[in-house]
Order: structure tokens, then sequence, then C-alpha cells
């Protein structure tokens, strides 16, 4: 369990980096120069992720409650409605006039979705930390940036393409949710 603690941390730690270690961030870019520095970075996130899986699959699952019956339909739910924010953060939409943080609000809720299917401890370490760490991260973004200025609303057609790629996304992961994470997440 160590590895995966130390994986969640990490992730957690280099991704908050740019909003509360912004000195040390300034003096490694003027040290090492910018793109040594994002070499440094992504190899920082890299390691977490290897940290991250190689601590879920040596940590054996204890559990600590049992899912709810209805856990499913509100996972599936949950998920589509986290993939589509995923996607419209990279791209113009609505949905960023209402939602500051698409993309880390969508961590929160796949954290959410996840926490509610899943009741054993190693769960709790990956799902409540990453979710916890996407709620820091807005807190902490939003102290950093200031007052927020909402965008101008795309075009029907430019929204309607965000929600059908976030959709198909949703779509093709559940198809590949076997084979990364083992279990199948569609409801039988």
């Amino acid at each position: 369990m160590t590895l995966f603690i130390v994986g969640v941390i990490l992730w957690a730690v280099v991704h908050l980096m740019p909003s509360t270690f912004r000195s040390l961030r300034t003096q490694l870019i003027a040290k090492v120069g910018e793109m040594p520095y994002k070499g440094m970075f992504a190899s920082m996130i890299i390691l977490s992720l290897v940290l991250i899986v190689m601590g879920w699959r040596s940590t054996e699952p204890n559990a600590l409650y049992i899912p709810p019956t209805w856990a499913g339909a509100v996972t599936t739910l949950l998920m589509v409605n986290a993939f589509v924010l995923f996607v419209v953060a990279q791209h113009p939409s609505r949905i960023k006039r209402l939602i500051r943080h698409p993309q880390l609000t969508g961590v929160a809720l796949w954290s959410v979705a996840h926490l509610i299917s899943n009741g054993e401890t190693r769960s709790l370490v990956l799902f409540g930390g990453l979710g916890l760490w996407a709620l820091l991260e807005m807190r902490m973004i939003n102290a950093r940036e200031g007052a927020w200025i909402k965008p101008e609303a795309p075009s029907l057609a430019i929204e309607a393409r965000g929600l059908v790629i976030g959709v198909v996304v949703f779509v093709v992961a559940v198809l590949l949710h076997p084979y990364f994470a083992g279990v199948s997440p569609i409801l039988t």
C-alpha cells in the first residue's frame, strides 16, 4: 500500500506545484530552462502513475463497505457526465460558462462514481485521494487566477460535437475498462 499512497501523493504534489509552489517552479525554470522543467514534470507524472499502478496491483482489496444496489446505475450516470466534462474542457462549450473547471470537476465526479461502486481500501486511497486533489486543485487555481471570466458561448454545432465526442469516449472507456481495470463496468 505504501507505493500506492506515495504514487497518489506524488501525482497531487506535482500537479499542485504551479499553484502552491510557484517560487520553486520559477527557480527550477530559471535554473534548468522551460523544456527541461516540463520534462521533469512529465517524468514525475509518469513515475506517479507507475507507482499507482504497481501499488494498486500489489494491494489486497480489504472491504470497508458494501456498495448499494443502485450503485451501478448512479456510477454510470456520473461517469457519462465526467467524460463529457473531460472532453469539453478541451473545446469551446456552454458548459464552461456554468463550470469553471470542467476537467477537474470531471475528475471529482469520476472519484465519487467509483467510490459509490467500490467499497474497499485501495479504492478509497485512489478515488478518494484523486478526488480530494481535484477539489484542492480547483481551489488553488481560483486563488491564483482570481475572478472567473466566462468564455463566449460556441455555436450549437460545436456544442453538440463536444457532447457527442464525450459520449463516444465514455463508450470506448467502458469497452476497454476490463482490459485496464480488470473488471467490466457494464451493468448485468
